[in-house]
């Protein structure tokens, strides 16, 4: 008996250090794609910058945070985990530093590449220990709580905090946050990685076995559906406030609506980070695609406040709920690097997304070919994660 408390206390430490590291990591890490809309004012007044530049700059950061994950193939399961992260960690920190002394704007976009690839390399390390928690469904949970509290904190201070200050403020900002997470990188094995499935862990390993490898057409499915998903979700939240004000919604209007939809997130993300794991979770899954459906359909025509009220919350409560078990899905098929190819397609998807939407809305002239784009994406991409579901042992 004293025995298995003993395994039993250290696997509930275990599972906390995890939750913490992905906690901490994913909500500041992430801060460099929530700040755009606070700092881009701000580039503008350094740099002298034209809409285009500034876009590059914002695509080129995020298309460095998605690239992270090919060379992970490499270096994933070969380098202790505490000393890749410390090493990664101390780029970011570095790279943030040198972002605010940049006068070149080349030259801060070289910088901020070399960032958001340090960055991008550790998210591919918190998805994959997401993945091997013995409780993968809550793991993700947190993963995706912390980046909206984050996200709604620094809409909400920042632009306050730093009214009368240059950008240069901001980057060091973030310095400061990356070094915090130091402390965290204490709280995972740093050998978790390359220990063998089954055997007891240290401390910070999971005790989650690893399954058989799923067939490969298991795979395209999986990250087929999440690239769909993350193509379809980024390409309408990217032009609802347009779709907003073509219907005639006044701008605070639709601002206090798009704030009530993030605390929905918010709520929702909590909701399936309490529930973890479930065996209703194709159940979930099919719910949150289906409440994503029905409010793109409802952002068809015209939509008047209330319809777009609906629309927005019922669209941030879905797609927040259902991330993390669509992430966990993903982790279970049984492969040490999907989740540095999942890493990959949602940066690809939150590429192509906001580029598609946008070029289908110029062509066409209203936002009927957009949506339903998405409303098609979805249903495929909900199609293809139920095969898997049905598929799972």
């Amino acid at each position: 008996m004293p025995t298995k408390l003993a395994a039993s206390g250290l696997t509930t430490k275990t599972e906390r250090g995890i939750y913490t590291y992905i906690a901490v990591f994913s909500a500041v890490l992430n801060t460099v794609l929530l700040i755009a809309p606070v700092i881009a004012g701000k580039l503008v007044e350094r740099y002298g910058v034209t809409p285009l530049e500034l876009g590059g700059l914002f695509s080129l950061e995020l298309a460095a945070f998605s690239l992270a994950s090919l060379p992970a193939f490499l270096w994933l399961r070969r380098i202790n985990l505490r000393t890749a992260t410390y090493l990664f960690t101390a780029l970011v920190i570095v790279g943030n530093i040198i972002s605010g002394f940049m006068d070149s704007f080349p030259a801060l976009m070289a910088a901020r590449f070399i960032t958001s690839l340090a960055s991008g390399s550790i998210m591919v390390i918190l998805l994959t220990l997401s993945g091997r928690a013995a409780n993968p469904s809550r793991s993700f949970g947190i993963f995706v709580v912390a980046q909206l509290a984050m996200g709604a904190l620094i809409l909400a201070v920042f632009p306050a905090i730093y009214a009368g200050v240059g950008v240069a403020a901001m980057y060091w900002t973030l310095a400061c946050l990356a070094a915090l997470c130091l402390f965290a990188v204490r709280c995972i094995d740093g050998e978790a990685l390359r220990s063998q499935p089954r055997e007891t862990p240290g401390d910070g390993a999971s005790t989650k076995p690893v399954g058989p490898k799923a067939p490969v057409y298991r795979f395209v499915l999986g990250l087929a559906a999440v690239l769909l998903f993350y193509i379809a979700l980024s390409g309408v939240w990217t032009f609802i406030a347009q779709i907003s004000a073509a219907a005639g919604i006044g701008l605070s209007a639709s601002s206090l609506v798009l704030s009530l939809a993030t605390v929905a997130g918010i709520a929702s993300a909590l909701v399936a980070t309490i529930l973890g794991d479930s065996p209703r979770r194709r159940v979930f899954l099919l719910g949150g695609y289906l409440g994503m459906g029905l409010s793109v359909a409802l952002l068809f025509g015209a939509p008047g406040l209330v319809r777009f009220a609906i629309a927005a919350v019922i669209f941030k409560f879905a797609w927040t709920f259902i991330l993390p078990y669509l992430l966990s899905t993903l982790a279970g098929l049984g492969n040490a690097h999907v989740m540095s190819v999942v890493n990959l397609m949602i940066g690809t998807g939150f590429a192509i997304g906001p580029l598609l939407s946008g070029a289908l809305i110029e062509s066409t002239g209203d936002f009927t070919a957009m949506l339903s784009v998405a409303l098609g994406g979805l249903l495929i991409s909900m199609a293809a994660i139920t095969l898997i579901q049905r598929k799972a042992v």
